[in-house]
């Protein structure tokens, strides 16, 4: 699970959304990674990197901040994974209907796009 969420290169290549990313450099705090998911291009920070539970980081784009948090568990022999993001910024306050319903949707097809790539 951590190898799938923490390889960014890769994205692409299981995430449907994601056309592109590139990670700049090493896989720690502040390094940073660009990619395009639904046209958009963004650029993150990561801000989290503690094998094997914790992965986070920032991106700005298009007048908006966005944060992402997964933490990965295990629980009575089974993966939990968590993800939480948020969104702030002009953009997401004139649209915050539409930012909610299609953020919570992005989240879970993210977890279930990761769940089939883990199960390949």
């Amino acid at each position: 699970m951590w190898s799938v969420i923490t390889d960014i290169n890769k994205w692409a290549t299981w995430q449907t959304e994601i056309s592109k990313s590139k990670m700049n450099g090493e896989m720690k705090p502040h390094a940073t990674f660009d990619w395009k998911t639904g046209g958009v291009k963004i650029h993150s920070t990561l801000h989290t990197v503690e094998p094997p539970g914790e992965f986070g980081w920032t991106g700005k784009s298009l007048g908006t901040f966005a944060i992402h948090n997964w933490m990965i568990t295990e629980k009575n022999g089974k993966t939990e994974v968590i993800a939480d993001e948020s969104m702030e910024g002009f953009p997401v306050w004139l649209f915050r209907k539409s930012f909610s319903r299609n953020l919570e949707k992005g989240m879970q097809s993210w977890l279930e796009l990761l769940k089939k790539e883990c199960e390949r």
